[in-house]
């Protein structure tokens, strides 16, 4: 079959694009899922989930870095990938439940087709065709496991640890030798996987809102939750975005993929999941501004932000190679959980505009304080 590396970078194309579509999907059958289970064994049960479908996504995202995803084969081969996600997604909010057979068997299909897709792009270059050899067996002892989680009961979570430990370990153990990484398209990428995921709050608003009437506290809480969205945009696009493409850009050869795999493929992550629950306590806090909130949605917002906040200071240390925490987001990120206890003690439209105030005393912080830096991003960008 046509499917071969390509040594040139390309842009994101819109085939990739709409391969995408199906993770929106994930990331909203995720949300349904902590709705139907709200409760922190339930906020467990959807972050193991999206860590598997994290893990697909990623990994395709990686492949056609190195493949031309507008080549007629492989376009016809990622249909069938997307199919199988889509089918994955549908089983999601009965994962644990009566679905998880048919969520392991799509998302088997969609590792085996991973695997088949590299080792067919591998070809001609033997030290990829090792590094996908190296890679495969994790990925699919992992999906094997998920698959096996579906015919069981009580054992099912253990699985589903067992088998995500296995896959993001593997990923580790199989080593970074002879892998190929176009900086910028991974880049662009992750960036805008970001902005899906965000685009699952403006849903849980919406859905939060559904059949209930509209009145002065609905809005003021879909106001602050959009400010709240846009925070998270910013303290990603403002300056990470731009910076991130630089460090992959510095480094060269296994160095590059070591990091681009760091902070991208695994640190990328939690920010996933902090962005999630934040849309998952959304649909909730529209829907009930005069209550107060519980410790399971309470912690969803606070702790997202925090989560989200946090994973700068780990990029940051890994960056440096030194213990060294992003000041004003670490301390931004105490603060969510310091306000955590009060959120339960308040009104959750109260609650809401603790935490929006808080993100706008960070973002203040960082537009004085990092201009300079904001600035001279800015420049690489625009010159030539």
């Amino acid at each position: 079959m046509p499917v071969a590396a390509v040594e040139h970078a390309h842009s994101v194309t819109s085939r990739e694009l709409f391969f995408d579509l199906v993770f929106v999907f994930a990331i909203t059958q995720v949300a349904t899922l902590l709705s139907d289970d709200p409760t922190f064994s339930g906020i467990g049960h959807g972050v193991l989930v999206l860590a598997a479908l994290w893990w697909a996504w990623t990994a395709y995202a990686w492949l056609t870095n190195i493949v031309d995803p507008e080549e007629g084969a492989v376009g016809v081969l990622l249909l069938v990938v997307l199919i199988a996600m889509f089918l994955a997604a549908l089983a999601v909010p009965g994962v644990f439940e009566d679905e998880g057979v048919l969520f392991g068997c799509a998302f088997l299909v969609v590792c085996v087709m991973h695997g088949a897709l590299s080792t067919l792009a591998a070809r001609g270059h033997p030290d990829l065709r090792r590094a996908v050899l190296r890679l495969v067996p994790w990925t699919l002892i992992g999906a094997t496991l998920i698959l096996v989680a579906g015919f069981t009961d009580g054992a099912s979570t253990w699985l589903w640890l067992a088998a995500l430990a296995v896959t993001y370990v593997g990923g580790v153990l199989s080593g970074t030798t002879g892998w190929h990484l176009h900086p910028a398209h991974l880049a662009e990428r992750h960036g805008l996987v970001v902005i899906i995921a965000l685009g699952e709050a403006f849903i849980s608003i919406g859905i939060g809102l559904k059949g209930i009437d509209i009145g002065a506290g609905e809005v003021a809480a879909s106001i602050l939750g959009l400010l709240v969205a846009t925070a998270y945009w910013l303290a990603y696009f403002d300056f990470f975005a731009i910076r991130g493409v630089r460090l992959l850009e510095e480094r060269r050869g296994e160095e590059r993929v070591v990091f681009a795999r760091d902070i991208y493929s695994y640190a990328h992550f939690p920010m996933i999941v902090g962005i999630v629950l934040f849309a998952f306590a959304m649909k909730t806090i529209v829907r009930h501004v005069g209550d107060e909130l519980d410790s399971v949605a309470a912690f969803a917002l606070c702790g997202g932000s925090a989560l989200y906040l946090l994973t700068y200071s780990v990029i940051r240390i890994r960056v440096e190679r030194r213990l060294r925490v992003s000041r004003g987001r670490f301390l931004a990120a105490v603060a969510f959980l310091v306000a955590l206890p009060l959120a339960t003690r308040v009104s959750a439209l109260t609650a809401l505009a603790i935490v929006t105030a808080i993100w706008l005393v960070l973002h203040t912080y960082e537009l004085v304080w990092w201009r300079q830096a904001r600035a001279e991003s800015r420049s690489m960008v625009v010159s030539p």
